[in-house]
């Protein structure tokens, strides 16, 4: 087995796993990293979205070998120290939470959006391919748009709430 460094959640890690082992495992096995969820295996539900490089990606279709050298950002680490990310600070706001299974990996796919897409319209966040067993995609949408509402191009609050 070969050893691989990246950085997660801006700290340097090493662990020693072989080169195909899936990211999902090396975060949750290897590093104790329990936010991205496994739901599927092969990418569809996207409960373990997380980020590398700042990208979207579902580490449970990454290999360890592609994140060697690089940065990856998983749930644990979107917050600025006790200073949520807008993301999550709407999703508390707006109580999207039910069973709260996929929601790490919503939030992470919904802060990606806004990092590329400061002022997102439905289709944009419906275009969002993550799955919640609950539904609660009226909440996830109102959520978004909430947060999106603190960027300069962001809709405004009023336009959030209906008005």
């Amino acid at each position: 087995m070969r050893s691989y460094s990246f950085t997660l959640n801006g700290g340097k890690v090493t662990v020693q796993a072989p080169a195909d082992m899936p990211l999902l495992w090396v975060l949750r096995d290897l590093l104790g990293v329990t936010g991205p969820k496994y739901g599927c295996g092969v990418g569809v539900c996207r409960a373990c979205t997380s980020h590398l490089d700042g990208a979207e990606i579902q580490p449970c279709v990454v290999p360890v070998a592609d994140c060697a050298d690089r940065s990856v950002t998983t749930i644990e680490g979107l917050a600025d120290g006790d200073t949520l990310h807008p993301v999550q600070q709407a999703w508390l706001d707006c109580d999207v939470a039910q069973c709260g299974f996929c929601q790490p990996g919503q939030i992470m796919a919904a802060a990606a959006l806004l990092k590329h897409t400061p002022a997102p319209t439905d289709a944009d966040i419906d275009a969002i391919e993550n799955i919640c067993r609950c539904g609660t995609y009226a909440r996830i949408r109102e959520a978004i748009k909430k947060a999106s509402a603190g960027h300069p191009e962001g809709p405004s609050r009023q336009e959030v709430n209906g008005g």
